[in-house]
């Protein structure tokens, strides 16, 4: 977000001010926070120290972070506790030089990722801890091997097409640093391992912040369960292109009193990757192309959550027109859950956000102007969009028009 802060003095007037919300546990007041952090640390920084961050020292910490997940490193600390080990002890345990762990993990302390005790004494912080769970394990090796390449060669490849906006889901930074000519998930599909680590990501790529059935965002009874008429349909919601279902998952967790049955549709790839033991959720998985027709007719509402994001525009109502032919007019709704960029002042997870799409897709993040012309063009008209202060993503509920 643009601060309009004239001295680094006011940011700490803002600062104090904003981690008093903060311990009052005001939504929206922990996202202040890291922003004003990360503007403090741009008014006191020199240039000279701005390119040592931004050109080894933030590199290097991501590289150690995905040496370290090879290497179990963040396991072998979590196991020592707060006793901490040392780098001649752990080298050994992880089958690497001493000399090289040594100098891995003062770097990931100097970057706190993880805490250095005492001359080689390191132990693990809650952050490091967090990197051993197999979701944000895989959040690492995703963000370093599949999409750290084409933010690499990204210069190379705008300089080639003459600094144009890439737009082609065949031809953007990804196919040119991976050096194919697929689609960035059709390449998934031909790299399981990859695929894996994407799906298992996606879990864990809103963990910890705020959903939009979550009070406060999306009121759920008052515009879904209210009204809900099981005589049009007994299906709840469908969540289309929904990965893994981690999205129903939450939903059937915190609202208690769903009326009907919950869709979770992908792509056989995907369904096929799920658990078969599938009966302690609510929902039920189904191959499906949302690029065909919805087989499911009349639900209360269909959902895409960080869908559309992912195609461009002619893309998006192509996929938007399958859903309307089985939406009951005035009844049925259809939540669109994206980002929506703001006029001015979009902050960082924003701005980053679209620029992977960007890298990954030739794709963008959206305004509310485009978001409504996408909408109306496909035949909906937009009847709310909800968000948090500060939040990143909203919700844009609409109806057949």
């Amino acid at each position: 977000m643009t601060w309009p802060f004239s001295t680094t003095e006011e940011v700490i007037d803002q600062l104090q001010i904003t981690a008093k919300a903060y311990a009052d546990k005001r939504p929206g007041a922990r996202e202040q926070l890291l922003n004003l952090s990360q503007t403090l640390t741009a008014s006191l920084e020199l240039p000279s120290e701005a390119i040592q961050r931004v050109g080894w020292a933030e590199p290097a910490r991501t590289a150690h972070c995905r040496l370290a997940v090879e290497l179990g490193l963040f396991e072998q600390l979590k196991a020592s506790g707060e006793g901490g080990i040392g780098a001649q002890e752990l080298s050994t345990k992880v089958g690497a030089d001493e000399v090289l762990i040594a100098r891995v993990l003062r770097h990931l302390a100097a970057t706190y990722i993880i805490r250095e005790k005492g001359p080689d004494c390191f132990s693990p912080t809650y952050l490091s801890n967090a990197f051993t769970e197999p979701k944000f394990r895989a959040g690492i090796i995703y963000t370093f091997d599949v999409a750290g390449p084409s933010f690499h060669l990204l210069p190379n490849y705008l300089k080639s097409i003459s600094y144009g906006n890439p737009t082609e889901l065949t031809d953007g930074p990804f196919q040119y640093a991976h050096k194919t000519q697929l689609p960035f998930f059709a390449w998934l599909d031909q790299n399981p391992p990859y695929l894996s680590v994407f799906n298992d990501y996606m879990s864990a790529y809103r963990a910890g912040k705020l959903n939009w059935v979550d009070p406060g965002f999306y009121p759920v009874s008052e515009r879904l369960i209210r009204g809900f008429n099981s005589t049009f349909s007994d299906v709840f919601l469908v969540d289309v292109g929904g990965g893994l279902g981690h999205d129903l998952r939450e939903l059937e967790t915190k609202i208690s009193d769903l009326p009907g049955r919950l869709i979770l549709q992908d792509r056989e790839e995907v369904i096929s990757t799920l658990p078969s033991a599938t009966a302690d959720n609510k929902f039920e998985a189904k191959p499906h192309d949302f690029f065909t027709s919805q087989p499911v007719q009349g639900a209360r509402a269909y959902y895409l959550h960080s869908v559309l994001h992912d195609w461009s525009d002619v893309d998006c109502i192509r996929i938007l027109e399958q859903l309307r032919p089985a939406m009951k007019k005035g009844y049925s709704k259809l939540l669109v859950n994206e980002i929506v960029v703001p006029k001015q002042g979009g902050t960082w997870p924003v701005t980053a956000m679209d620029q992977l799409m960007l890298v990954l897709g030739a794709m963008k993040e959206r305004t509310e102007m485009q978001w409504n012309d996408i909408l109306e063009k496909a035949g909906f008209k937009v009847t709310g969009i909800w968000s948090l202060e500060m939040g990143t993503e909203s919700l844009i509920e609409a109806e057949v028009a």
